[in-house]
């Protein structure tokens, strides 16, 4: 019998953060789970301790870094369960996370919800342990398709206790129906592998909402992750890192935005992007080639946005708006 929630956890490097984040997938009662660990070509010894959990643990290893999209597609491949867990492996999750989350999804109430978004906090030390402060309560987007974290940085104390809609799940601890993203699936995946990292979670969440699918913040599923990237800290993060950063901003509106939508919103959205080029001539010219592969797959991206239009229009005009607020809202951060 196949099981209710497939955890995947996708590693490049991270044998020091692995024990903790896969134990805690392993720990998970009240639910049945699998765990399985995508290696991304890991030098270090990351494929080694799934050997630590006896057999709980499978690995898909991969002799190339395909990053974290395409590793993702490749767990959700070879997993049979009626949900998804999307784990980073600088995230552990409290035993109940995974019970709790597909309790509430299988509720009658609950059969349009295609993901749900536990409350996360930032972790602290080598143990990943909880500190008082946020890191995500779900994806929230504004009015120019930015999007953010909500909550994040903030004090946990007396804030988002509440269940409630959100626009989408962070990719730290994604919780996703498997229907839901085989409604989403298209050529480049569940998660589009055009993304390679960063961002993939809140493309994922805006394709999902215009096909129809809620996303449940749901406290009472709590998880710790260690933010590693954060904007004041970009000078820090690798060459390669900060090019998809840039490359992914324009891709998630090549694939989600419509033509109103870019409209109503070029001024603030095309003084930004002058900002970023601006940023890429002079002090970040490592990020350059973002605009070179855009522009190398200009067809083939145009191609992809008309397939998610297909899928939109053949699913139907959706029950609830689209997750953009209207012109001259900015989110709820």
């Amino acid at each position: 019998m196949p099981p209710d929630v497939s955890i995947i956890v996708v590693s490049k490097d991270d044998a020091a953060d692995l024990p903790i984040s896969l134990g805690s997938a392993v720990g998970q009662r009240g639910v049945a789970c699998e765990t399985i660990l995508v290696d991304n070509a890991s030098r270090d010894a990351s494929r080694e301790v799934p050997a630590q959990f006896g057999g709980a643990v499978r690995m898909v290893a991969h002799r190339e870094n395909v990053g974290f999209a395409a590793a993702m597609n490749a767990g959700i491949e070879a997993t049979a369960g009626r949900y998804v867990l999307a784990l980073n492996p600088d995230c552990r999750l409290e035993p109940d996370f995974a019970a709790t989350l597909a309790r509430r999804l299988d509720a009658a109430n609950a059969a349009d919800v295609g993901s749900a978004s536990g409350r996360l906090l930032r972790a602290q030390g080598a143990a990943l342990s909880p500190s008082d402060v946020l890191d995500s309560t779900g994806i929230v987007f504004t009015a120019t398709g930015r999007h953010f974290d909500r909550g994040a940085g903030q004090s946990a104390a007396g804030r988002f206790e509440r269940e409630e809609e959100v626009a989408g799940t962070s990719g730290a601890a994604g919780f996703y129906r498997r229907a839901a993203l085989e409604a989403a699936r298209i050529s480049t995946g569940c998660f589009d592998a055009d993304f390679f990292l960063y961002r993939e979670d809140a493309d994922l969440a805006w394709r999902l909402s215009k096909l129809g699918w809620r996303c449940l913040y749901v406290p009472a599923a709590v998880a710790c992750h260690r933010r590693r990237s954060l904007p004041e800290r970009r000078r820090r993060m690798s060459a390669l890192a900060n090019m998809h950063s840039v490359k992914n901003r324009f891709l998630l509106r090549i694939n989600n935005q419509t033509a109103s939508q870019a409209i109503a919103t070029c001024v603030p959205t095309l003084a930004r992007d002058l900002v970023v080029l601006g940023a890429c001539l002079t002090v970040e010219r490592s990020s350059l080639p973002a605009f070179g592969w855009l522009w190398r797959n200009r067809k083939r991206l145009w191609s992809k946005r008309r397939e998610i239009q297909a899928k939109v229009r053949e699913r139907g005009a959706p029950p609830h708006p689209d997750p953009l607020p209207p012109l001259g809202g900015e989110g709820s951060r």
